[in-house]
């Protein structure tokens, strides 16, 4: 009678040399092997170009595939944030709707606002929605660029931004102006009667883990809405991941999934760079690849690209002067970031 089990014996050995190999490479992080040392190399290069650069840092799949320092504080140190913090705004005013402390996006600004409304407001005011002011389309006259100073030395930041004249209707062409964002966060306030601080810590600090320092108030003691919020660049980079997993991170869910569609929706478009504006997020296209991308004075960025599996964060020296087109030069770093990715 022939017996093979002799036979089988080397077979066996190969198979389990085989089935080891394939379990290393299964275990292996993606990172590993998603940019190479000369891609980084290159991509670091074109960072350190950028001559306002403080940081660098890019998540693939959520792990760290560049972590670059060139000047200015290391990965684990608040940073300035700038208007990027409008971008953190809107994900607390998401959290509030889910937690029905706000009805929604349409409910009315002067409704949640309430006594802070002056009486000498447009009658148009009245139909400005909570949405409308998170999207930069209250059709208030702005309050930032050559307005801003005479807008921060007034006594009431909230009365000042309402009684702005109306130059065009509520919900119509983007307006940039970080008064409105501050209008949103005052309603955040009134309804939930607690701080943006406290709000920021509980429902975003908290959950993934983040450090958020205090930040600048106006004379009523409201903090900045969409203005001067400081967080790490890690920081930062964990807050963009949870919208890159649909506001879910280590099983947590944090941002409701509907507001980041909500958000990352087409409201307007920014009359400077062309590109669409959500709730607090622009939209564009990376390389060919949609992403969505918060930005602050003097080059702070966050971009996160869910089909490339990133999120790239960019510091800056936030200190005046900021010249035209050094964003630009951030969203073609970004661009070859995604190129090298897919």
């Amino acid at each position: 009678m022939n017996d093979d089990r002799h036979d089988c014996k080397p077979n066996i050995a190969r198979l389990a040399a085989a089935i080891l190999i394939v379990a290393l490479c299964a275990a292996a992080p993606l990172h590993a092997t998603a940019f190479t040392p000369e891609q980084r190399r290159a991509i670091v290069e074109q960072a350190d170009a950028l001559p306002r650069l403080y940081s660098l840092l890019v998540l693939h799949e959520g792990e760290p595939v560049i972590e670059h320092v060139r000047t200015g504080p290391d990965l684990d140190s608040p940073a300035s944030l700038k208007s990027l913090s409008k971008t953190i705004l809107s994900a607390l005013a998401g959290i509030a709707i889910e937690r029905g402390i706000v009805e929604g996006p349409d409910q009315p600004l002067v409704e949640l606002l309430g006594d802070r409304v002056p009486r000498a407001v447009d009658p148009q005011v009245g139909e400005i929605t909570l949405g409308h002011a998170l999207a930069l389309q209250t059709g208030l006259r702005s309050t930032s660029g050559r307005y801003y100073g005479a807008w921060v030395q007034s006594e009431n930041w909230v009365a000042h931004a309402l009684t702005r004249p109306m130059v065009d209707e509520p919900g119509g062409e983007m307006i940039y102006s970080t008064g409105s964002t501050h209008l949103a966060g005052a309603a955040l306030v009134e309804a939930s009667g607690s701080s943006l601080l406290k709000l920021a810590r509980d429902w975003l600090g908290e959950p993934l883990d983040l450090r958020i320092p205090d930040w600048m108030r106006d004379p009523q003691g409201i903090h900045f809405g969409g203005n001067q919020m400081r967080m790490s660049p890690r920081a930062l980079a964990r807050f963009g991941e949870a919208y890159r997993l649909g506001g879910t991170v280590d099983g947590k869910r944090v941002v409701p999934e509907s507001w980041i569609e909500a958000s990352w929706t087409p409201r307007g478009r920014s009359p400077w760079s062309n590109d669409l504006y959500g709730y607090g997020w622009f939209i564009d296209r990376l390389s060919g690849v949609k992403a969505y991308y918060g930005r602050g004075y003097g080059g702070q960025a966050l971009f996160v690209v869910p089909d490339a599996a990133l999120t790239i964060v960019v510091i800056s020296d936030p200190s005046p002067p900021s010249y035209g087109g050094y964003f630009d030069r951030i969203k073609r770093l970004a661009a070859s970031i995604v190129e090298t990715a897919g």
